[in-house]
């Protein structure tokens, strides 16, 4: 039976409403004709292992299957890189990485093999990512090809001055610095997606316009507590043969900025625990030397169904981070049935309902993470308690719900913004033409030329 058309946006964004709505009607995922979409992401989403990734290869598989002809262009030189993602074509371009991050390869498109795509493609929208590199050529690329642009938006630049700029006084330069950029670069954007309510409010404050909240999802097959059966092998390799002892698990970025060092007063105050790393990051060392004698084992990047055993097969997830735009991984565990310990930070809230399917903790504050964590730790029915609730509020959540918004209903209202500033600018151009063309026949007392009457048709960059 299909579903009923949403008349508005299931989470009013801009107009009040915090929290989205995973009950609302959402539209039939065919609702609208067929695009032809052009994604400009970096860093790659095959290749690099990421929720952000997970994301990207989600919404272009259900695009797929809502009849768009979508395409992506990125920047990948690894031998791994896909020839194509599930039929859909892939462009390669010449990218770069940073002496202090090589894990990921970045673009400015400075030989315009992504515009030479584009121009000979003409896609009906280009969705940009941000932040980044990439995201500057695509606002060019859309302006000079009268183009609709959406750009998604993952990592708020302001918290990552703040936590890796360590000078003082060039630290808060630095923040300004990213809080003047946003707004002048996300306001050549049609929409502008945020990947949490909190981040959506974060950008409108500094003065970003059209933003709203990208649907989150998960699938619930791939984590799911099922993997849990028959999962000793996983469990005792997390625990480093210990099974039997409490096993504390954080999955993702090795980063500074996810304040994974402060689970080590956790284990301090809590002897009997284990804490098991899954992920890689350019703060690997640093990790390895901060827990060098304690219980804590680093498992390294884990992909497919050894991620999902992985999840399942742990007591408690904690996630430290104060950064999270969204925090997929924290959903993961959810619906792996794990009841996670966050900080009450970023999008993290928007997840954890605190002392219903999961804990909250003051950000930095390690003796009340410890306190949570302890408390689940020590009641098992509790424990069971929460991780049923958090995998009951992931099955509200799906991907192809997620993807039918964007493309029937955020897509759309790219599309109408654009229209809409179009005519703006022909209004804008007509005003001009005529004050010329009256100035014109004021001072030489004769009709204007036919080249004054024409209104050219060219791109701009007033937003």
């Amino acid at each position: 039976m299909a579903l009923r058309v949403a008349q508005e946006p299931m989470f009013l964004l801009g107009r009040g409403k915090k929290v989205e709505d995973p009950v609302t009607d959402i539209p039939p995922l065919e609702q609208h004709p067929r695009r032809r979409i052009a994604l400009l992401v970096e860093p790659t989403p095959f290749t690099h292992v990421s929720g952000y990734s997970n994301r990207f290869k989600e919404m272009l598989r259900f695009l797929k299957a809502g009849g768009d002809d979508a395409e992506v262009i990125t920047p990948d030189d690894t031998p791994e890189r896909p020839n194509n993602f599930l039929g859909m074509p892939i462009t390669y371009i010449k990218g770069f990485r940073l002496p202090l991050y090589k894990q990921v390869q970045l673009t400015l498109d400075l030989g315009l093999e992504a515009f030479r795509r584009l121009r000979d493609r003409k896609p009906d929208l280009i969705h940009g990512v941000a932040p980044g590199f990439f995201v500057v050529p695509a606002i060019i690329y859309a302006r000079l090809l009268n183009v609709p642009l959406v750009i998604s938006y993952h990592t708020h630049l302001p918290n990552y001055a703040s936590q890796y700029v360590k000078i003082p006084g060039l630290r808060q330069f630095c923040v300004k610095l990213a809080e003047w950029y946003l707004p002048l670069a996300l306001n050549y954007a049609d929409l502008t997606l945020a990947t949490s309510p909190e981040l959506q409010q974060q950008l409108t404050a500094l003065g970003c316009k059209n933003v709203e909240v990208w649907r989150k999802g998960i699938d619930t097959e791939v984590f799911a507590p099922s993997y849990n059966a028959s999962n000793a092998a996983m469990r005792a390799a997390l625990s480093d043969n210990q099974p039997g002892r409490p096993l504390l698990l954080y999955v993702g970025r090795l980063g500074e900025e996810k304040n994974i060092q402060l689970i080590k007063g956790v284990l301090e105050r809590i002897p009997e625990a284990r804490l098991a790393i899954v992920g890689s990051g350019p703060a690997e060392p640093m990790l390895r030397a901060h827990f060098k004698g304690m219980d804590v084992k680093f498992m390294g990047l884990l992909t497919g169904e050894a991620l999902s055993r992985a999840y399942a097969a742990a007591d408690v997830f904690v996630m430290p981070s104060e950064s999270e735009t969204l925090g997929f991984v924290v959903l993961e565990a959810m619906a792996s049935q794990v009841p996670p310990v966050g900080a009450r930070a970023g999008g993290i809230p928007n997840l954890v309902r605190d002392g219903e399917n999961g804990y909250l903790f003051t950000p930095g504050d390690v003796d009340e993470l410890t306190a949570r964590v302890r408390t689940l730790l020590n009641d098992n029915k509790l424990r069971t308690k929460m991780g049923e609730a958090g995998r009951e509020e992931t099955l509200k959540w799906n991907w192809k719900a997620a993807t039918s918004v964007l493309r029937n209903l955020q897509y759309t209202r790219a599309e109408r913004h654009f229209a809409e500033r179009m005519l703006e600018r022909a209004q804008r151009h007509e005003r001009i033409f005529g004050w010329i063309t009256k100035l014109w026949e004021a001072v030489g007392g004769a009709p204007a030329p036919p080249a004054l009457r024409t209104m050219p048709n060219a791109s701009g960059f007033a937003v």
